[in-house]
């Protein structure tokens, strides 16, 4: 059964953040834990990341994006939700 993961990113971020999250989502297709991310509004701060995975995997992943996170500094970007 697939496991849905989802990921809350402010809007105003900068250039290098905006980079930086762009690599993790490349990161979890790379690494196959997804095969699309879908990205919608929350509200006028925050898009809400959306992507399924294998639930055998769902620690694993979040304990990737978790160790992203903080090896990146950005705690104040990007959350798991």
């Amino acid at each position: 059964m697939e496991k849905i993961i989802q990921l809350k990113v402010r809007k105003d971020l900068d250039p290098h953040q905006q980079l930086t999250i762009i690599k993790l989502k490349g990161s979890l297709i790379s690494k196959g834990y997804t095969e699309i991310i879908h990205i919608l509004d929350q509200d006028d701060e925050f898009h809400i990341n959306t992507f399924e995975t294998a639930a055998g995997q769902r620690n694993e992943v979040q304990q990737y994006i978790t160790a992203f996170i903080n090896a990146e500094n950005l705690l104040d970007s990007i959350s798991l939700k």
